[in-house]
């Protein structure tokens, strides 16, 4: 029989409010990330160090800006030269990648978690997990949030204050409430 945890993992419902290891490895993230946010500024080792055991990977080079809150952690793949200003925040029931030389702006999320329509799954406390994909060289704009199951290719921009909700295809301005493509960019623009 499957855990609730690989439930998660293959994309199925399945209940992280009420199953033990889920809440445990929730609650302990929680501990770790309010740990990493009552850190100094200038403790950057310290800072690092708690960044690399939580997320499932990183580049040599990143920065997370405090305050920052995630879920579990080790779902979080971030490429090199990645940076996130503050108060991001990832919702990790399924992976959240980011490739290299991403720039996210203050206050996004990247939600992976989603609930089902269906009243009475809902009322259960069961929900879904799809994975984020953001691509390499691509600068997320102050206040987006990245929903569940969407790709951002290379070379985009996502205009602050969107909401996405589809796939982003590579080299494109992005924007909107659910996001859309604005145009192709440029090597002009770049």
């Amino acid at each position: 029989m499957e855990t609730e945890k690989q439930k998660a993992k293959a994309g199925k419902l399945y209940d992280a409010n009420y199953d033990t290891e889920l809440v445990a490895e929730r609650n302990h993230c929680k501990e770790v990330c309010y740990d990493y946010n009552r850190l100094r500024p200038s403790q950057k080792a310290e800072r690092e160090q708690i960044i690399r055991q939580l997320f499932g990977s990183t580049g040599k080079d990143f920065c997370v800006e405090q305050p920052f809150y995630c879920d579990y952690g080790y779902n979080i793949h971030i490429g090199e030269n990645f940076y996130s200003n503050v108060n991001c925040v990832m919702l990790d029931g399924a992976s959240i990648t980011f490739g290299d030389n991403v720039f996210v702006a203050p206050n996004c999320g990247f939600y992976t978690a989603g609930h089902p329509f269906d009243v009475k799954q809902r009322n259960a406390g069961l929900e879904y997990a799809y994975p984020i994909k953001i691509g390499n060289n691509v600068w997320i704009g102050a206040g987006v949030s990245v929903l569940p199951g969407v790709t951002i290719g290379d070379n985009s921009v996502i205009a602050a204050g969107s909401v996405v909700t589809k796939d982003i295809p590579a080299g494109v301005l992005a924007a909107g409430c659910p996001c859309h493509v604005i145009r192709d960019i440029s090597d002009n623009d770049r």
